[in-house]
């Protein structure tokens, strides 16, 4: 990795309910891993969870990544935003059916507010959705001085289930 630039951690929350959204997560990371300034160094497992705000919707598919990245946040956040553009998500209505969402989570070393980006991401330590794949990789990442797992002793996991136990079920190609 280039000496110029400073390398940090990030980790994303990465979900769907339209069309094949295994697929279209797999694809998105795929192309974050692709890029020169972007390196997944960590998958969850996948899972398949019951819908969550609006709940008269198909149950989605969700799984966090940790990266490893040169860009800042609000880069980082907008090359999500135009992966998921480039796979045709739209958005129509808050926690509404999609085929790809692709949340920033984290950023090592940034807490902070802004009209774009909030960090960590605000409602993520009441999501079990977010909490149960984030704890596969980073069960020890401390959010508002909290541990991932201590968060998730606390979420409602009711109906979630492992959807693939295998971590590289991002890097199969179908």
């Amino acid at each position: 990795m280039s000496q110029s630039r400073t390398w940090r951690h990030a980790t994303l929350g990465l979900g769907g309910n339209l069309g094949d959204p295994p697929r279209a997560m797999a694809q998105a990371l795929r192309a974050l891993d692709e890029r020169p300034d972007c390196k997944i160094t960590a998958v969850s497992r996948l899972y398949r969870t019951p819908p969550w705000g609006k709940t008269d919707q198909a149950w989605f598919f969700n799984a966090c990544a940790e990266v490893e990245t040169a860009l800042d946040p609000e880069t980082l956040l907008d090359t999500c935003l135009d992966i998921e553009r480039a796979m045709k998500r739209i958005r129509k209505e808050r926690w509404g059916p999609r085929t790809i969402d692709i949340d920033l989570l984290t950023f090592e070393g940034v807490s902070s507010t802004s009209e774009k980006l909030e960090l960590p991401h605000p409602r993520m330590t009441m999501r079990g959705f977010v909490l149960m794949p984030l704890a596969d990789f980073a069960a020890d990442l401390c959010i508002q001085g909290r541990a991932v797992r201590e968060w998730l002793n606390d979420a409602d996991v009711a109906g979630i289930e492992v959807a693939n136990a295998d971590a590289d079920w991002w890097r199969e190609r179908n």
